[in-house]
């Protein structure tokens, strides 16, 4: 932190312990063109996978890394990925010359020299080195050599001309690729994944993980009032005395700041508005004080941001509109600054998972919560998870984009063997946990959502229910379904709300052409994959049980009350 006030990479802000850092204009993001693995030879995952020849790939990084650090403080850094003194937990080693990368990853990650020692020349670790290349006013200059390559063979990362974290930071989702594959080949799971653990009746906590795409509500699942957070982006999870256990691997949260406000993230916004260590990246400052796109406060028309001297209506050199705060504008922060940290996110031998959400976005299609009939169901319904894009025009449908478990952009393996190691996680397990199909977005015929942030704790309880045997549920053809009264109890208890039965039939009502469309979107993706046996048969049966559903009722769109009476 220091260094990176020394050198200018941070500036220290009005209120104690808050710095913020600059990226280049253009390194606001992944760069996922020049993010490519590299291979010694050609290979068909079933997915679009960006890669390079491992020899040509290693000479042009190279060539961009050679004098890269001239004049610069090479920083070597050891750290865990998860607690320390755990089995869950893999070494890392970060080479890099930015203070703010070193900085970041120190309120990231949690220290790992000792256990490196204990490491006795043996290679088990990920090797992550990164260079900001030459320097233009503090920012990367070379952005046309910005280039990510990633080794699986040798579980190496190689980054350069880039600052923006996503790029930089070897250990967030660089390391969580190199993880994926090792995960693959020792028979565990590594998954892009929050851990929290849900409160209940009568002090009662469960420990559930879940998969979100970017805009879907994973944070504000994590973040629910009443409930403790673990961790909120990458998870491990084995398979330890006949039982799933998870620890978060990360120590802090990089986090997206547009829209995080008082109302909406209070937790959160209390974190960011008091003293500590933190480092704001790429947002609004004027007069040493930081403000963000939705902050729920009046923004100042002129300070600096990532673009420099701002004033209200400043154009780029392509003449786009320059926002106060970049939508990618970030934070970085210990989970120790959060009140609703859980006791037990730094446990080594992790937490007990009882279950597992997948949510995913869409407007006119997925009631709001559903139980899979069974695991092998449950995988099914995290591989056939889409992100419906936000349109400006209300009521119009957005692009939906497939984003199998929220995973996409980072599985580095065939996704056969992927998706084949989800199927048999569950044997030898005495206790499986149930698995969850969440959506918070859908909207009636005027473009109005159904339901509002707070029926997400709604969704949550339930399902802390139904894994502790509390409730009962509706079978229909996509899965168990909630009743009525049960919704009714938990909202009055926990909510202070009257939930009625017409907003319960309004959301809960199966609408099966749509399912059907989407079977359709599905049959043609996973048509051209060579996928598992059992995917294969789950993906039938649901298609079928629709049909048969539409056939029966004579209706497109069924309401739950039916499958109760039948």
């Amino acid at each position: 932190r220091e260094l990176a006030l020394a050198i200018g990479e941070e500036k220290k802000l009005k209120m104690e312990g808050h710095t913020i850092h600059f990226d280049g204009y253009y390194d606001q993001g992944r760069d996922k063109p020049h993010t490519k693995y590299l291979l010694s030879k050609d290979v068909d995952w079933g997915l679009g996978v960006n890669y390079i020849k491992k020899g040509e790939g290693l000479k042009e990084i190279y060539s961009f890394l050679d004098g890269s650090m001239i004049g610069k403080e090479m920083l070597v850094k050891f750290f865990s990925l998860g607690p320390v003194n755990s089995i869950f937990s893999l070494k890392a080693l970060q080479i890099t010359d930015s203070a703010y990368v070193a900085h970041s990853e120190d309120l990231l990650y949690r220290q790992g020299y000792k256990e490196f020692k204990n490491l006795n020349g043996s290679p088990d670790f990920f090797f992550f080195l990164h260079s900001a290349g030459k320097l233009k006013n503090g920012v990367s200059a070379d952005i046309n050599k910005r280039r990510i390559y990633i080794d699986l063979e040798e579980n190496k990362v190689y980054s350069v001309n880039n600052q923006y974290a996503g790029n930089s930071l070897g250990l967030k989702k660089l390391a969580f690729r190199l993880a994926i594959n090792k995960a693959q080949n020792e028979g565990w799971l590594a998954e892009h994944m929050f851990v929290m653990g849900a409160h209940g009746k009568k002090d009662r906590v469960t420990y559930f993980t879940g998969a979100f795409p970017s805009g879907c509500g994973k944070t504000s699942t994590a973040m629910i009032p009443g409930q403790t957070i673990v961790g909120d982006d990458i998870a491990y999870l084995k398979k330890i005395g006949s039982k799933v256990m998870a620890v978060n691997v990360e120590s802090g949260i990089f986090g997206i700041i547009r829209n995080v406000n008082s109302e909406d993230d209070p937790l959160i916004y209390q974190a960011l508005t008091s003293p500590r260590e933190l480092i704001f990246s790429n947002v609004l400052i004027n007069d040493s004080i930081p403000y963000w796109l939705g902050m729920g406060k009046n923004i100042p028309n002129k300070g600096i941001n990532y673009s420099g001297e701002w004033t209200e209506g400043k154009k780029d050199k392509q003449g786009n509109k320059i926002t106060c705060s970049h939508k990618n504008a970030r934070y970085t922060i210990r989970l120790s600054a959060l009140e609703n940290i859980d006791p037990k996110a730094d446990d080594p031998t992790g937490v007990p998972i009882k279950g597992v959400i997948y949510g995913g976005r869409d407007s006119d299609t997925t009631v709001p919560i559903v139980e899979s009939i069974s695991w092998e169901h449950g995988v099914f319904l995290g591989a056939i998870v889409e992100s419906e894009t936000t349109s400006a025009t209300i009521g119009a449908e957005g692009v939906r984009k497939h984003n199998p478990m929220a995973n996409l952009d980072f599985i580095s393996v065939p996704f056969k063997t992927y998706i084949k190691n989800h199927l048999k996680f569950k044997n030898d397990l005495k206790e499986i946990p149930k698995i969850y199909a969440v959506n918070y977005f859908l909207k009636d015929e005027k473009g109005n959502y159904l339901t509002g942030k707070t029926y997400n704790k709604l969704w949550l309880l339930w399902a802390e229910g139904r894994v502790n045997g509390d409730y009962e549920a509706i079978e229909t053809p996509i899965g168990r379904i909630p009743k009525y009264e049960d919704l009714k109890e938990i909202a009055k208890r926990e909510l202070k709300i009257d939930y009625t039965e017409e907003e319960y039939i309004k959301v809960f009502s199966l609408r099966v052409a749509k399912y059907l469309e989407k079977m359709e979107r599905m049959i043609k993706i996973f048509g051209n994959i060579d996928m598992p046996v059992a995917f294969n048969k789950e993906l039938r049966a649901q298609t079928e049980r629709l049909r048969e559903a539409r056939t029966k009722f004579g209706e497109d769109i069924i309401s739950p009350v039916q499958f109760l009476e039948r």
